[in-house]
């Protein structure tokens, strides 16, 4: 305090004087060339007239505060977290709030442990070069109608939540849960709210007194309004907004027709899910900003969103703002448009410069609780059958660029006890579990994705993570479900006599080979299946992956069948006809 105080009085230098940048002021919007004067990782000052051990000229350059995720699943990158480290402060995001929903529903607590120290172990100097705030996930199983790997109830929750590892708790997916009392849910939100943790939630088209019931909950956000009349709805209900720009959802677009200049101040950015390719090529919140002000949204309000609003939300002391007693997590980029970083100081020290970082990237963490996590019994091509006799079937159809899907009714023949696909616009997706080698198979139909002469499968199936594949035939799919046993988690692909697999050693679910490799092989997978004819509308294999999620509307397949997550129960695929 005394060396801060010092040098914000200019009895000393600072260790680092940032000179001449248009320095951003998250608390009035305004923007002035001034000097950010850094001393031992913290913001001194921002003035005129400082001096510094080591200057640095930032004429030219607009120094912004260190942007927030505010809520994003490291795993979907498939990236291990040092390689999603390293691009993400690339693009400017210092901070990021993980959900380690993904891994945690494979290998329990120890896949959120490992995240933490992997994470730990990317350092500048004294500290990480990304700051990971760690929710505990609140719905592993996401619900009872699947099988996910772990289970962590509200005992578990109360433990877990007492430790300093997790900041929060992760989304409230299971929103009949908290509307109905149930007593575990309770004891769950309870449990955060005993320690002061922040508690996120999950609730598309919730409104009305639901809306009212879930904000008496204690549930401080969501990101998964599908209006912008909805997002309207749950600022006035007391709720954080989170604007999604993410890989396979992206609802920012729509949703930032609800921004204005009363109430941006509620709003957030963040990824959700974000593949490596898109991580690489666009960026990470640098983007989301970008995308917010090609919405209409002013820059200084949108800059907000992914600075001094999430840190406020979540309580991040030292963030979200450069001003004297910060934490001096500086970005600087090259226009208030674009938003393409030039530059990159965390905690005082210079990490990236030109597109380059300036940290060194060691070997992979990777215990031995993240490898081997593919468990499946021996499957043929009669474990793929699907009998509808009626000739009437219900089909998933997938939103594009959504996860949402809508109930459709298709006409379909049945040859020797299974639905024939000829001449029709649907796929076979089939869910098998993989963590206790139970047998569970669950069968549908999609239809419209566009995949013909083969299939294709993924071990990322969220969120209890299974086998998810989808084809045009049994004996294909049956092969992509060795392919992914084999592999021990991954991405697979057959198409007659050709065979495609990139494995994902980190629990089924991430890869430890380098960023470029990872964003080689999946775009070659994703081209691979857009030739079989996977539809531009969706992101091929992510796409695939969200077809088991049970808690977005409407119908969905999990380990155990044909989920209607509007009447939250199991139908039937097939059709019967009614009697008179």
């Amino acid at each position: 305090m005394k060396k801060l105080i010092d040098s914000a009085m200019k009895r000393i230098e600072c260790d680092l004087l940032l000179r001449g940048a248009m320095v951003f002021n998250a608390f009035t919007g305004i923007t002035e060339e001034k000097d950010i004067a850094v001393i031992s990782g913290k913001i001194a000052a921002v003035g005129k007239g400082y001096r510094g051990a080591r200057e640095i000229d930032c004429s030219g350059l607009y120094a912004l505060p260190g942007l927030i995720d505010s809520h994003i699943h490291v795993e979907s990158c498939m990236l291990s977290p040092e390689a999603f480290a390293s691009l993400a402060l690339l693009h400017g995001t210092t901070a990021i709030v993980a959900d380690p929903h993904e891994i945690v529903n494979v290998c329990g607590v120890q896949g959120a442990e490992y995240i933490s120290e992997a994470f730990s172990r990317v350092r500048l100097g004294e500290s990480p070069v990304l700051d990971v705030y760690m929710q505990l996930p609140s719905c592993v199983p996401a619900t009872p109608f699947e099988t996910s790997g772990a289970k962590i109830g509200g005992k578990e929750t109360e433990q877990e939540l007492a430790r300093p590892l997790f900041y929060g708790l992760g989304e409230m997916m299971n929103v009949p849960a908290v509307l109905g009392a149930e007593d575990e849910c309770l004891q769950k939100l309870s449990a955060a709210k005993c320690e002061g943790k922040i508690v996120d939630g999950h609730a598309p088209a919730l409104s009305g007194e639901g809306l009212n019931a879930y904000a008496c909950a204690g549930i401080a956000t969501d990101h998964e309004s599908l209006t912008a009349e909805e997002c309207t709805q749950k600022i006035a209900a007391g709720l954080y907004c989170q604007l999604r720009n993410g890989s396979s959802a992206r609802n920012i677009q729509e949703n930032c027709r609800a921004v204005n200049a009363y109430n941006y101040r509620r709003f957030l950015l963040c990824s959700d899910d974000r593949t490596a390719a898109d991580l690489s090529k666009y960026g990470l919140m640098d983007d989301a900003v970008k995308k917010a002000v090609a919405c209409g949204v002013p820059a200084n309000q949108a800059i907000c969103m992914a600075t001094l609003n999430a840190a406020e939300c979540y309580k991040l002391k030292g963030k979200g703002a450069l001003a004297a007693g910060y934490d001096a997590d500086i970005v600087f980029v090259t226009d208030l448009k674009e938003f393409c970083v030039k530059r990159v100081i965390k905690e005082g020290e210079l990490a990236v410069e030109d597109g380059k970082i300036l940290f060194p990237i060691k070997e992979r963490y990777l215990p031995d609780c993240v490898k081997s996590t593919v468990r499946i019994k021996e499957i043929g091509e009669k474990d793929f059958m699907l009998s509808v006799k009626s000739g009437k079937a219900r089909a998933l159809c997938v939103l594009p660029r959504s996860i949402v899907t809508k109930e459709a009714i298709v006409s379909v023949a049945e040859e020797d006890g299974d639905v024939c696909l000829t001449g029709t616009d649907c796929n076979k997706i089939a869910v098998v579990e993989r963590h206790f080698a139970s047998g569970n198979i669950g069968l549908g139909l999609v239809k419209g994705y566009g995949l013909r002469g083969g299939a294709i499968g993924i071990t990322v199936a969220h969120d209890s993570h299974n086998l998810v594949i989808l084809g045009d035939n049994n004996r294909d799919m049956a092969r992509v479900a060795q392919l992914l046993k084999e592999a021990g988690g991954g991405m697979a692909l057959v198409n007659g006599t050709r065979e495609e697999v990139f494995p994902l050693d980190i629990a089924g679910l991430m890869s430890s080979a380098s960023a470029r490799e990872v964003i080689a092989c999946t775009s070659r997978m994703n081209a691979l299946a857009r030739e079989m004819g996977v539809k531009e509308c969706y992101e091929p294999f992510m796409t695939l992956a969200f077809l088991a999620l049970p808690v977005i509307p409407a119908l969905k397949v999990t380990d155990k069948g044909l989920f209607d997550s509007e009447k939250f129960a199991f139908i039937n695929t097939e059709v019967k006809e009614e009697k008179a």
